[in-house]
């Protein structure tokens, strides 16, 4: 049956795991990208478009690819015009998880059983239009009726972080915490670097002027970012490549990018390296996780990025070599004891072996110190998580994993917990049907409730205070 109680539970151990274990757990979604302001505003949405396709790139490649054209996709055709070309497309994505996704959003969220097609399309369109208008399906509330106690956002340095204090005053039942991204200091030669420098000398109330203020103004601002609860940084690292450099040409790296001069790769890689090289040992004082996303290839197609933008679905997997650059970035930190808890992620699954192979020569103290990250974006379908937890036990800790993510921008997307769990619970039930685990409800269940929820809570350090 479709998506019965027991779908992708293929085995008796799988169906155990899941229902008295997984199903309960809550959810801690440790990286989005949520809006803030939207989390606080808590308005409701116009209508299912706006709710389930707006800013969904996921979607929006397989529309593209379907032949929808862009005026039904990001275009000014009416909202119900995008809805109906979704409908149209997903009777061919079958295999693909936005199949299983968008059908599960649907009936767990509106309680709406019906296959998504061109002859349903208006029923379901006022159906969940309907759902939408209530107050239960405003944006707080469909995190919390999902069982999410924490929401990690993904801020920039210069954000003043506003609502996640308004939210800290006004909402009991969501912790909303900043997570720091500070991509924007990082890309030096990126159009607006300049403008971005300005915002930030503004929040800081000081001039940069050089590159060592520049990195007293990030080490403020990370100061501010853990006032407001911020346990966590973020990179999207698409190229890594490791190149020293000395102060002296740090600054002249500098002042040639204020000037708006040309740049060699060698002088951006020294740049971008020493930057992190200053970074990593203050998120370790403050005892964050530094998590570091590789080998994005990103906005491949040059006239659509200029008509659309970048995160409109446009980019790719990255496969430049990645061990020895990040070796040395992870082993300059160590010989100073000043590695922090790490997560990896990367786009491309080639780099799981070496990732999980590099990884265990730095583990130490904290159980898990070093996680490789769970199937991102390409990788967040059945077989991309099977290959990434598969990978993690062959050659790692399964059992210290901190689990799922959403890395979403949609509020609809937390059934993408559900269906890792479920993933999670049909992979540990065929371990134990190959007699390779023993048939031993609390040491599985246990396993379980830790991945889903457990270790999350404890590694990132959300609620020390409680302790």
């Amino acid at each position: 049956m479709f998506l019965s109680d027991d779908f992708l539970l293929t085995n008796q151990w799988s169906k155990k795991l899941y229902h008295s274990s997984a199903e309960k757990m809550p959810i801690i979604d440790y990286h989005c990208h949520l809006s803030p302001k939207e989390i606080y505003e808590n308005k409701p949405f116009t209508n299912l478009t706006e709710a389930w396709l707006s800013g969904d790139h996921y979607k929006w490649r397989l529309m593209r690819a379907c032949g929808v054209p862009e005026e039904k996709i990001t275009g000014h055709a009416s909202d119900y015009e995008k809805f109906y070309a979704w409908c149209q497309t997903v009777p061919k994505i079958i295999g693909n998880p936005l199949y299983t996704w968008t059908h599960l959003e649907l009936k767990r969220f509106f309680q709406i059983d019906l296959l998504i097609n061109e002859e349903n399309a208006l029923n379901i369109w006022e159906q969940a239009n309907k759902r939408l208008a209530e107050p239960a399906f405003r944006r707080r509330e469909i995190a919390k009726n999902a069982k999410v106690t924490v929401i990690c956002t993904t801020d920039d340095p210069i954000d003043e972080l506003v609502y996640h204090e308004l939210l800290a005053k006004e909402e009991p039942d969501l912790t909303v915490l900043p997570a720091f991204r500070p991509d924007a200091a990082l890309n030096l030669t990126h159009e607006g670097f300049s403008e971005w420098l300005s915002k930030l000398s503004h929040v800081i109330g000081k001039p940069i002027a050089d590159y060592t203020s520049l990195i007293t103004a990030l080490s403020q601002r990370i100061d501010y970012f853990h006032l407001h609860g911020c346990r966590l940084s973020d990179h999207g690292l698409d190229r890594l490549s490791y190149h020293k450099a000395s102060e002296k040409e740090l600054e002249q790296i500098f002042q040639k990018a204020l000037a708006k001069e040309t740049l060699t790769q060698t002088e951006i890689d020294a740049y971008r390296t020493e930057t992190l090289n200053r970074l990593i040992p203050l998120y370790h004082a403050h005892g964050w996780t530094m998590q570091l996303h590789l080998h994005a290839y990103r906005n491949c197609n040059t006239q659509a990025f200029t008509r659309l933008g970048p995160d409109t679905g446009y980019d790719g997997i990255n496969d430049q070599p990645l061990t020895s650059h990040l070796q040395q970035l992870l082993d300059h930190a160590e010989k100073n004891n000043q590695l922090p808890k790490t997560i990896l992620y990367s786009l491309n699954p080639n780099d799981y072996p070496l990732l999980l192979a590099l990884m265990g020569s730095f583990q130490k103290e904290t159980a898990g110190k070093l996680q490789l990250g769970s199937g991102w974006w390409y990788n967040d379908t059945r077989a991309g998580m099977r290959e990434q937890m598969t990978q993690l036990a062959d050659s790692g800790v399964l059992g210290n994993f901190v689990g799922m993510l959403t890395d979403s921008r949609s509020f609809l997307s937390y059934t993408r917990h559900e269906y890792f769990r479920r993933v999670l619970c049909e992979l540990i039930g065929e371990i134990v049907e190959r007699g390779e685990a023993p048939e031993d409800i609390h040491l599985l269940g246990t396993l379980v409730e830790d991945i889903c929820y457990t270790n999350a809570r404890n590694y990132f350090g959300f609620f020390e205070e409680e302790k």
